[in-house]
């Protein structure tokens, strides 16, 4: 678990931002679940034989004797709150959420024990156009953080049939090799063995190399609606892969499945997944309800933002106000409040010294500008407002056209911003 210090938060809420504005664009609604749920919640969801359930959540029993589980993912919380709240009561839901996720993993690069996740759930929409819309969605955020790196990949796990008997084939193509088959894999086999198709052993996936097709074993309505998907994607430009060994690590999907991957985090690949769980909403105590939805990792992506995105805002004040005088002090502070309410952000020097050195500390602020306050300019009602970035000019503006010249030259000011906006 790590501190995200001053220095990368100005990034993650310029990310924050975009998520923000693209949920809107596309009519989400936030929703803010809590952090600790019971655990039966992921036990019922994810599935007990998961990675997930089985190594790496943070579980323990609380003061009631309660069993209870910091949340390791959000969609079982979404479709609890929905079902709780009468969200999805003959009606349907599009929710977002963004926040801190937990699991006890190995820590590596990109990969964090407190990490966090942004996740769509479209809730009661069946058709694949509402999968075609997560795509859409996902590569106009890309697009809107200036990512170009990341693929789309696609596969449809077919109807409970299909997945039946693809399964009982797998099953007795892999039992040839139990013994070779890696530990995780073995356990997985008699359980749930399409989930060895998601196995990172080399040796694994060395036998997988001649193990029966998923695609082989779909009946037409579901390679008609793996189709339909892809007519969408390829109507609106978004380029894709169809990988067949794709099945993602949790329990509840079903349908069509798919990740966003790149080859600029080393490893660890993929950066946003998800796919269809029709089944979720019924097996957590709602009516059946169709749903599909993706998370994306915020720590992934901000690793891609700062490879290959596009340049994001630094932290910094509009304007330095430097004072020597208990006069100057003064009216700096009633500048300071007066240039704030008109959105203009104004850093004041605290703790005294002369004009060298807090200009110094001016320089050092990132201001574009310092106003400058003395017993003259007290006396004059003026400032010297001097440009720290561009030329280095300086000049004397009074105090009452102050804002006003300020925000002209500082055309991302707030208040600049707000005007130019209508």
């Amino acid at each position: 678990m790590n501190d995200i210090l001053p220095g990368n938060s100005a990034a993650w809420r310029h990310v924050e931002r975009v998520i923000a504005d693209t949920c809107v664009a596309y009519g989400y609604q936030e929703i803010r679940p809590p952090l600790l749920e019971r655990t039966e919640l992921f036990k019922r969801s994810i599935g007990e034989q998961t990675d997930i359930v089985e190594k790496e959540m943070y579980t323990f029993v609380d003061n009631n004797g309660e069993s209870v589980t910091l949340r390791p993912e959000a969609t079982a919380s979404c479709v609890r709150a929905g079902v709780e709240h009468g969200l999805l009561h003959n009606r349907q839901a599009k929710l977002w959420y963004l926040g801190p996720m937990f699991r006890h993993e190995k820590p590596q690069k990109g990969r964090y024990r407190q990490f966090h996740q942004f996740g769509i759930e479209a809730l009661g929409w069946p058709g694949p156009d509402a999968d075609a819309e997560l795509q859409m969605f996902a590569a106009r955020l890309f697009d809107s953080l200036g990512v170009r790196s990341v693929k789309l990949e696609i596969n449809t796990l077919g109807s409970d049939g299909c997945r039946a008997a693809y399964r009982d084939a797998l099953h007795g193509y892999l039992s040839r090799y139990r013994n070779d088959l890696d530990e995780d894999s073995q356990r997985r086999l008699d359980r749930n063995p399409l989930r060895i198709l998601d196995s990172k052993d080399e040796k694994t996936r060395a036998l997988l190399t001649d193990a029966p097709r998923l695609a082989d074993f779909l009946d037409d309505d579901a390679v008609a609606r793996f189709d339909r998907l892809r007519a969408y994607l390829d109507t609106v430009g978004i380029e894709y892969h169809v990988n067949d060994r794709l099945v993602r690590g949790l329990d509840y999907y079903t349908s069509i499945v798919f990740e966003w991957v790149t080859d600029r985090l080393g490893a660890q690949g993929a950066v946003c997944a998800g796919g269809r769980y029709d089944g979720l909403v019924e097996q957590l105590g709602g009516r059946a309800t169709p749903a599909a939805g993706f998370a994306l990792g915020i720590e992934r992506l901000l690793e891609l933002v700062a490879v290959e995105g596009r340049e994001i805002p630094v932290d910094a004040c509009d304007v330095f106000i430097a004072s020597l005088g208990d006069a100057a002090e003064l009216a700096g502070a009633r500048l300071a409040e007066s240039l704030r309410s008109g959105g203009v952000n104004v850093l004041v020097n605290l703790g005294g010294g002369g004009f060298k050195k807090q200009l110094k500390r001016a320089d050092a602020s990132g201001a574009r500008f310092a106003v400058i306050l003395g017993d003259d300019e007290v006396a004059a009602q003026s400032a010297s407002v001097k440009d720290l970035r561009g030329d280095g000019g300086q000049a004397s503006v009074s105090f009452d056209d102050l804002a006003a010249h300020l925000r002209r030259a500082l055309p991302n000011a707030p208040a600049a911003r707000a005007a130019a906006n209508g």
